[in-house]
């Protein structure tokens, strides 16, 4: 029999999958727009479709807030924002059409280091167990794509991750490539759990459809493994990770932004 708190945690997961795929197919939609306008009336149609486009976005995005969740009395009294203020800079728009050239060594060791506005956050990389990842994780951060991004969704119910590696901060954003799933039989996902410490890729719940956007689980997770495992975060990256958790959510419904103001000053990927 199903309890009121596994059916609590199944519904957060299937929010969480539907979140997921209306962000991407509204992403894909727009790409294609853009695509088949600039191809007839030029350059600055697609610059004005972007503009409507992102609108677009941003108003559905608080449909689904509205619709999926109202804000509580928790939400009123927004926790202290542990982190401090951003370094200056811009995030970068540049987009490519392919996913990068192979261009790492399979059989070295690769750290991931997110310089944050809360701490550092340092992950471990499995280059020879998700090597597409990994390259298009060392192509990106050299490119200084996730430079001054903002983590822009904490999810606290049912299941327990942050959610980084959008330049638009809306949850839609990407590099313009995806790249294949990888490393799904991982020896670490055990009964449809995403054990805390894990990096994995964020996609619609199809195949083959990760972009930049990555989680980090702060507390053992159930989901399905269809999402890339990639990395592990280091003793003190938890520490931070679950500072920036604890400070809690902002519509007090379990799936929103971060109170805390997590932004990448600095990401690298360096090989050892």
């Amino acid at each position: 029999m199903v309890t009121q708190e596994q059916r609590k945690r199944q519904l957060a997961r299937e929010k969480f999958l539907r979140q997921q795929q209306r962000r991407t197919e509204a992403r894909r939609k727009a790409r294609l727009r853009n695509s088949v306008i600039g191809s007839v009336l030029g350059v600055i149609l697609v610059g004005s479709l972007a503009l409507y486009t992102s609108g677009v976005l941003k108003d559905d995005d608080k449909a689904n807030a509205s619709a999926e969740a109202t804000p509580s009395a928790q939400a009123s009294k927004k926790a202290p924002d542990p982190c401090e203020k951003a370094a200056p800079g811009k995030v970068k728009t540049e987009t490519w059409k392919k996913e990068p050239a192979m261009t790492i060594d399979k059989s070295a060791k690769y750290t991931f280091d997110l310089s944050t506005t809360c701490g550092t956050i340092d992950i471990a990389l499995k280059a020879s167990a998700a090597p597409h990842t990994v390259n298009s994780f060392d192509f990106l951060a050299g490119k200084g794509f996730f430079d001054h991004t903002k983590c822009h969704r904490l999810t606290t119910n049912g299941i327990y991750v942050l959610q980084c590696g959008d330049p638009t901060g809306s949850g839609s954003g990407g590099p313009g490539y995806t790249i294949p799933d990888e490393n799904l039989k991982d020896k670490s996902l055990k009964a449809n759990t995403y054990p805390a410490g894990t990096v994995a890729m964020a996609n619609t719940g199809q195949a083959h459809t990760g972009g930049s956007q990555f989680f980090l689980v702060y507390q053992d997770s159930q989901l399905p493994p269809s999402y890339t495992p990639f990395g592990t975060i280091s003793e003190s990256g938890m520490k931070v990770l679950k500072k920036i958790a604890a400070a809690g959510e902002s519509t007090g419904a379990g799936d929103g932004a971060p109170n805390a103001t997590v932004v990448i000053n600095k990401a690298t990927v360096t090989k050892s």
